[in-house]
């Protein structure tokens, strides 16, 4: 069976209907109280490149159930409806599908980042190591 409609047009698509935010602009504020950054990388891609200081990890195959609480898999990060759930991915193409998805459900707090991790990191943006974010927890 023929695809009909490829990636690209769905990434642009979504691209059209969802908040984009800036590296610089998301950096500028990673201490808001009503900021949440959430990453959507499968987990091989955190314990090879690392994430975000700060970041949640919400692996994308299991984001929608996630952030439904009417999901036996419901995650309580989600439910502040005043915090802004900012997402990223490896170069921004699943967190813009992952952000459209979340808006088709219903939320209106939720962007991503352009460029995803890729773009974060060339500009120099904080990033930790998972052994780095378990030895601040321990």
């Amino acid at each position: 069976m023929p695809i009909t409609k490829g990636f690209q047009v769905l990434v642009d698509e979504a691209m059209e209907e969802v908040k984009t935010y800036s590296v610089e602009s998301v950096q500028a504020r990673l201490s808001d109280p009503n900021v949440q950054i959430i990453d959507i990388r499968d987990p091989r891609e955190l314990e090879q490149d690392g994430t975000v200081v700060g970041a949640f990890h919400a692996p994308r195959g299991m984001l929608e159930f996630w952030v439904d609480p009417a999901s036996p898999y419901f995650k309580p990060v989600f439910a502040d409806e005043n915090r802004e759930f900012i997402l990223f991915c490896g170069a921004g193409w699943r967190s813009a599908l992952a952000t459209k998805t979340l808006q088709d459900m219903g939320m209106r707090n939720v962007a991503h980042i352009d460029g995803g991790y890729a773009e974060w990191k060339k500009q120099g943006a904080p990033t930790e190591t998972l052994e780095e974010r378990n030895t601040k927890k321990g």
